[in-house]
Order: C-alpha cells, then sequence, then structure tokens
C-alpha cells in the first residue's frame, strides 16, 4: 500500500475521532444577544459583588435584606448609569457602557429571582433604601458611639474586630447611599450586622440610620490619601 495513502487515512481517522466539526456549523452569538444571567453576571458584575452574589469589593447583591429595601427600579438605574464619583461603572450602552436595556432586564430579573426572600426581614420595619430627610452629624456622633463604636473603635478609625469606616480614601470612593446600605444591610460575608444586629435587642431607627451617615460623610477630606512625608516634601521641592 503506498505510504501517501495510510498518512491519509490515519489523518482522517484522527480528524473523525477527535469530532473536529465544520467553522461553518459553529454559530457565533454577538454580546449584545447574550441574554443568560448567569454569562451577564458573571462578566460584568461577579468581579466586584461576588460570583454568587454574595459580597467582595462591593455589596452582594444577593444579600436577602437589601433585595427587601431596594426595588427593581433602584437596581436597574444603578446597573445602567452607575454611580457618579465611585469605582460603580455605567453598564448601559445609553450611558457608555456594553449592556443593552434588555441585558440589564436580564440581570435585573435575574438576581431578583434567584436571591430575594419574602421572609428576609421576618417582619421587621426596616429604614427606607433611600433618607426621607437628612441626617444630623450632631447626634449621629452620639449614634456612632451607642452602635459602632465596639467595633470600629471609639473615633471611628477602626478597633479590634473591624477595620476603620472614616478612612479618608475609602470614603472618596463611596457614595452617601453606598454608606447608608451598608449601615442598613450590613455586610454578612465580613460579619458586619444589619441595623437590628449592631446593639441586642435594640434595632437602629431611620433617623438614627440617617444621623450616623451624616456623622461618617461629614469625616471626609477634601483631599484623600496619605500625604507626603515633611522630608520628602522638602526633597521634591530641591529637584
Amino acid at each position: 500500500m503506498n505510504s501517501a495513502v495510510i498518512v491519509l487515512g490515519v489523518s482522517a481517522a484522527v480528524t473523525a475521532a477527535c469530532g473536529t466539526r465544520n467553522p461553518a456549523d459553529v454559530q457565533v452569538i454577538p454580546p449584545n444577544r447574550i441574554m443568560d444571567f448567569s454569562i451577564l453576571y458573571a462578566r460584568n458584575c461577579s468581579g466586584c459583588h461576588g460570583p454568587n452574589g454574595n459580597g467582595g469589593a462591593a455589596i452582594g447583591l444577593g444579600d436577602p435584606v437589601y433585595l427587601a429595601i431596594a426595588d427593581d427600579a433602584t437596581i436597574r438605574r444603578v446597573s445602567a448609569d452607575g454611580v457618579a464619583g465611585t469605582s460603580m461603572p455605567a453598564f448601559a450602552q445609553r450611558s457608555g457602557g456594553m449592556l443593552t436595556d434588555g441585558q440589564i432586564d436580564v440581570i435585573v430579573r435575574g438576581i431578583r429571582t434567584r436571591w430575594a426572600r419574602p421572609n428576609a426581614l421576618r417582619g421587621a420595619d426596616a429604614p427606607p433604601y433611600a433618607a426621607q430627610g437628612p441626617g444630623d452629624p450632631k447626634r449621629g456622633a452620639d449614634v456612632y458611639g451607642t452602635y459602632c463604636s465596639s467595633c470600629h473603635g471609639a473615633d471611628g478609625h477602626g478597633g479590634s474586630r473591624a477595620s476603620s469606616i472614616v478612612d479618608g480614601s475609602y470614603l472618596a470612593l463611596v457614595s452617601d447611599q453606598n454608606l447608608r446600605t451598608t449601615v442598613i444591610v450590613g455586610r454578612r460575608e465580613w460579619g458586619a450586622p444589619d441595623w437590628r444586629g449592631d446593639l441586642p435587642g435594640k434595632a437602629m431607627s431611620p433617623q438614627e440610620v440617617s444621623d450616623v451617615v451624616a456623622w461618617i460623610v461629614a469625616q471626609r477630606t477634601p483631599f484623600p490619601g496619605q500625604p507626603y512625608s515633611t522630608a520628602l516634601q522638602a526633597e521634591g521641592g530641591n529637584r
């Protein structure tokens, strides 16, 4: 038998065994037509909010308490338009992102369907997602001392059980609403309780939430970050 025939025969057999397909048979779905929640969430949300909505650099979108206080319109608006001045980008094409309005809807519905729990609040009356009026930072200092200082330290710069919540770089990266949401919902993945668990047997009132957020916001600095030392400033001035 001709050796060339043998080679060709083996090549054909290997090709058949490996299941090589004709490129014309492979269908490529354009990015703007992907409507699967798992794919959309994994590619656009999981990096910050956790692979299963359990939180990470940002609050967990799968937290049932969060989903009990944030309605679909709120989640859709933040997903589509982002939050200016923070690390939350806009994902809707009309706002400079990559997702269609339909894809944003798939993400919102998927978050609600997979992770919302009807009994998440267990009959408790949660403070509203958005503040109903301004908070008072002076009263907020007292609220902080009552509910938060045991973990975050007497002045907010951190304690034995939790980190600083007045760090300039941190406050520069989060919005006032993010602070409020965190006070209400907590961060379960970090062991931070929701508004009901800071003080045994006593939940924070809506006004107390607004007041402590006002106190935290008042700790923002105009120029966040660690300044150069005097020695480095002098050295730089001599160059």
